[in-house]
């Protein structure tokens, strides 16, 4: 697991967040087992900004991982998302076993505006 897993996607202001990564061996079919791991995210306006907008963690209940799956499912609220006043952040997901930090995504988080309220 390296950093060069660019994934861009859509927050849906108002409704709830369920986003799920798989991670996989070389092979594209094995997974990568992530028992034991922790993760976190942040998403922020723009890399230097010391404000963060976002911070999902497995702590927090966030962030949630399948270990024998090779799954990390990103969590948030439709309350959580309703509150959202941005329209596009940068974010990455870290992995971490140990002492060892992994960053395998990174992107563009972007807000479809919610009509109905």
């Amino acid at each position: 697991m390296n950093c060069n897993g660019r994934h861009d996607f859509t927050i849906c202001q108002g409704a709830t967040l369920i986003k799920t990564f798989a991670f996989r061996q070389e092979d594209q079919t094995t997974p990568i087992d992530l028992t034991g791991y922790t993760a976190r995210m942040q998403a922020r306006e723009y890399v230097e900004s010391d404000t963060v907008l976002i911070e999902l963690t497995t702590e927090n209940g966030g962030i949630s991982i399948n270990g024998p799956l090779g799954t990390v499912t990103l969590n948030l609220s439709a309350t959580d998302t309703a509150a959202i006043e941005w329209d596009v952040a940068r974010y990455d997901l870290e992995l971490i076993d140990g002492a060892t930090v992994y960053r395998p995504l990174t992107g563009k988080l972007k807000v479809s505006p919610e009509v109905t309220r």
